[in-house]
């Protein structure tokens, strides 16, 4: 069965002397690995198509055991972001995360258009890398089903107050005279949190804070994704080193 769709290349390995071995986060059928034969020959068609970070249109071939790139036409290759090590190693993040969060075999429109502007801001340098990572990693989660309950106090009701608790445990907020356990927000990293789990894909990156508060945010938002999905991720691993001189 023949397939056309447009995706991301989220992970590359090599096999063989001139294949490749590609992880794809797709338009229509999500997450799916595919083999892409002789895309690391020079004079391939397929060679820039296939590689790590480029969007492409794709034409698959569903054999019954694999899926066979029949064709890889490069939209966008994201040259700037191999200028710089902090931004590819954050984007190497977004591709991990993508892997690990996004469905497989079923539609994921909403996830590649997230990565997508998310790798554009990050190549441009439009946008802070903490802002892109918390969105990132808070849309990611809410679109899996893991998206936290921040509308008012898991207590009473409360909206807000000076200052709220977010329990990244219970993924849950609470107000000063109800309880605090958990991460203290203010209103400030509570609104843009909200912003990202409830705003429509157009506004999602318009917001801004101070630096401080976005290095919060980013805080916060990692330990959530943490909290949930229990696993490490080594491409956060190695960004956190360059961004902390570790």
């Amino acid at each position: 069965m023949h397939m056309n769709t447009e995706g991301l290349i989220i992970r590359e390995n090599s096999t063989g002397e001139n294949d490749r071995v590609v992880t794809i986060l797709t338009r229509d059928y999500g997450v799916l690995r595919a083999f892409a034969r002789g895309a690391k020959k020079t004079k391939s068609s397929m060679q820039s198509g296939t590689q790590l970070l480029c969007y492409s249109r794709l034409s698959l071939f569903k054999g019954s055991d694999a899926y066979i790139v029949d064709s890889a036409e490069p939209l966008e290759v994201f040259f700037k972001l191999r200028e710089n090590i902090e931004r590819l190693a954050l984007a190497q993040y977004f591709c991990e995360l993508a892997g690990e969060l996004s469905p497989e075999y079923e539609g994921a429109q909403e996830q590649l258009r997230l990565v997508l502007n998310a790798l554009h801001f990050l190549a441009s340098g439009k946008k802070p890398q903490p802002l892109l990572k918390a969105v990132v990693e808070l849309r990611l989660m809410s679109l899996a089903g893991y998206m936290p309950n921040l509308v008012g106090c898991d207590g009473c009701g409360k909206f807000e107050d000076k200052v709220m608790f977010f329990d990244p445990l219970e993924g849950s907020i609470s107000c000063p005279g109800c309880s605090r356990a958990g991460i203290e927000l203010d209103m400030g990293i509570l609104t843009a949190m909200r912003f990202i789990c409830y705003s429509p894909d157009s506004k999602l990156f318009s917001f801004g804070l101070p630096e401080k508060s976005l290095s919060k945010l980013s805080s916060v938002t990692e330990e959530y994704l943490r909290s949930r999905v229990q696993r490490r991720f080594k491409t956060l691993d190695f960004y956190n080193t360059l961004v902390q001189g570790v």
